[in-house]
């Protein structure tokens, strides 16, 4: 089923929430946390009946012959165990416009798309408009658990290489799109209020820029004239972050003739990309001299701690196939801590 319900003991009441101080706020979410996982078995029946309830009627548990039934027993007994194949035929009839109630009780808003890596064609995964809200919760669960281990987190700003990637519509006109890519394009992370813990070198703009190459460009701009605000970098994965500083050895000319005169390359023509850098970036010419010193050096090992001084950590997904790039991750990082924590 592509929901849970909205009002369960699963979704963080607003007082968890609400700014009470940062102190009392991460202690607050830790409280959450231990809540709902303390007593998991628990909270999975209350959450399982109450998705049961708000779809009692949709047609796919009615052509099982649920017929109404919420009790989790019954659901147990006479509901199949399924693959992707299996319900592919009413992911079509979605996609193709059907908007009866077929897997969900609340309308479809959007598919999510899978990376595709494992069986080579990307999978379309109906979501609704209030599982956003708890992508975003889920998101911010994440930096109170790093405050406990790592100190002073929201004295600085985190340099973060974050895309979207393209998109497309459906027959019946979704937006199929991947679960990041939704997240950033959406009021969740455009307009999210001021937390120490999101406050990221990269302007939105750059962000959301559909040009891999002008994102890029423009973060890693952004991230170089801010590398003293810097305390934890990162991407979504390994590779990403890679794919970063090598993009940095091949265009730190560019970037410190940028930072030397407060501009930025006419190669970068995303004109809401330029106005967004440009209020960050003003002539600084001896940060560009540093980093034209320690990027035109014959090692880049230990670049990152070089440039960025004051990282406590590298954030990104290493798990998987990812853990191949640990050993670059600590070459160009003089061993800094990896913070294992990531969510695709």
């Amino acid at each position: 089923m592509p929901e849970a319900p909205k009002k369960t003991s699963v979704v963080v009441p607003m007082d968890y929430v609400e700014d009470h101080g940062l102190a009392d706020k991460n202690k607050k979410v830790l409280q959450f946390i231990e809540d709902v996982t303390s007593n998991a078995d628990e909270v999975q029946k209350r959450v399982l009946a109450e998705i049961i309830t708000r779809n009692a009627h949709v047609e796919y548990l009615a052509r099982y012959g649920l017929n109404g039934r919420t009790d989790r027993e019954t659901f147990k007994k006479i509901m199949p165990v399924i693959t992707y194949e299996d319900l592919q035929p009413d992911i079509t009839r979605i996609a193709n416009g059907d908007m009866s109630p077929i897997i969900s009780g609340q309308p479809i808003s959007e598919f999510l798309t899978s990376s595709g890596t494992s069986a080579g064609e990307r999978k379309l995964m109906p979501t609704i408009e209030e599982e956003l809200e708890r992508r975003s919760l889920l998101y911010s669960l994440l930096m109170p658990v790093m405050s406990q281990y790592v100190s002073d987190l929201e004295k600085g700003k985190g340099m973060y290489f974050l895309f979207i990637k393209s998109e497309a519509k459906t027959p019946g006109g979704l937006v199929a799109r991947p679960v990041l890519t939704s997240y950033y394009k959406s009021s969740h992370f455009k307009n999210r209020p001021y937390d120490p813990y999101t406050n990221y070198t990269s302007p939105n703009e750059t962000i959301l820029c559909p040009d891999s190459y002008q994102s890029m460009y423009s973060q890693m701009l952004c991230g170089l004239f801010q590398n003293k605000e810097v305390l934890r970098v990162g991407a979504v994965f390994a590779s990403g972050f890679i794919r970063a500083i090598r993009f940095l050895e091949k265009h730190w000319q560019l970037l410190c003739n940028d930072i030397r005169n407060g501009t930025i390359d006419p190669q970068i023509t995303d004109p809401s990309v330029r106005d967004a850098v440009l209020k960050i970036i003003k002539p600084n010419p001896k940060l560009a001299d540093f980093i034209e010193v320690e990027c035109s050096r014959n090692s880049w090992k230990g670049i990152i701690t070089r440039l960025w001084p004051n990282t406590k950590y590298i954030d990104v997904i290493v798990t998987g196939t990812m853990s191949q790039y640990i050993p670059t991750l600590d070459y160009y990082s003089n061993g800094l801590p990896l913070d294992f924590i990531g969510i695709e």
